[in-house]
């Protein structure tokens, strides 16, 4: 965005979007029940921490993800309108509209989450999972529609290539390694929740083999992985970077 002249009027939404979609995958990562030892577990008073434990339940991370979702787009959405200048006589009332089903959007997500979540029965708690996914696609194609019916025939506002702050290159790299790193974690925790069943319930692994690896060993081997994964890219990305090395050009001779 910071190669457009008009990110300026958006710049301070970054934060915001920033601590949603780190406090959101914290959320996501956090344990329901936690590994401790037996003079942990009388001192902590059980395996479920007083506070983090409702965060390591479905309901929370229900609403971690789809928050997470919507102000993904929400920057999707700043981006878009960064080099753009809205020319229609409605401006003012599209704005509006699009702040009020944002608004609407989190305030059932958070909703249908915290109450269907932790005051009902399972029952409600699952069906409340539709209303919140249901909100958010609200807000991602009614955003989609009506940004494009406000920016018809907008001005385009000059962008300046190749200016931008060293924060964003971490980021664009960081990105890439949390979300395969997570996809990773959460195949195991996937795979690992089956046991020795290869099929749950129905056809069991009776080998000799089987076994499901420590959270500890699984991590080291996600996390190696991740970084092999990326150093592969890398060096994809420099050896394609090697046929653009500019030569200098061939001297006339006598010159």
């Amino acid at each position: 965005m910071s190669r457009c002249e008009g990110s300026r009027r958006y710049t301070w939404l970054i934060k915001y979007i920033a601590f949603v979609l780190v406090l959101g995958f914290l959320i996501w990562v956090t344990p329901h029940t936690l590994i401790l030892t037996p003079s942990e577990v009388a001192t902590l008073g059980g395996s479920h921490h007083h506070l983090l434990g409702p965060l390591g339940i479905m309901p929370a991370k229900n609403i971690a993800v789809n928050l997470m979702l919507i102000f993904t787009f929400l920057s999707f959405q700043l981006y878009r309108r960064s080099d753009k200048q809205i020319t229609v006589s409605w401006e003012k009332l599209g704005n509006a509209l699009i702040v009020a089903i944002y608004i609407v959007a989190i305030s059932n997500v958070i909703f249908a989450g915290v109450y269907y979540g932790y005051f009902t029965n399972t029952v409600y708690k699952v069906g409340s999972s539709v209303m919140q996914v249901m909100s958010t696609l609200i807000v991602i194609i009614s955003g989609v529609v009506i940004d494009t019916l406000m920016f018809k025939n907008a001005k385009i506002l000059p962008s300046q290539w190749g200016k931008v702050t060293s924060r964003s290159q971490y980021a664009l790299f960081a990105l890439p390694i949390a979300f395969t790193w997570l996809m990773a974690l959460m195949g195991y925790v996937r795979s690992s929740v089956r046991t020795h069943w290869h099929v749950y319930t129905v056809m069991k692994d009776n080998s000799p083999e089987n076994y499901i690896p420590a959270i500890g060993h699984a991590g080291n081997m996600m996390t190696i992985a991740t970084l092999l994964f990326l150093i592969i890219i890398l060096f994809i990305f420099w050896i394609a970077s090697l046929s653009t090395t500019q030569q200098v050009p061939p001297q006339a001779e006598g010159a």
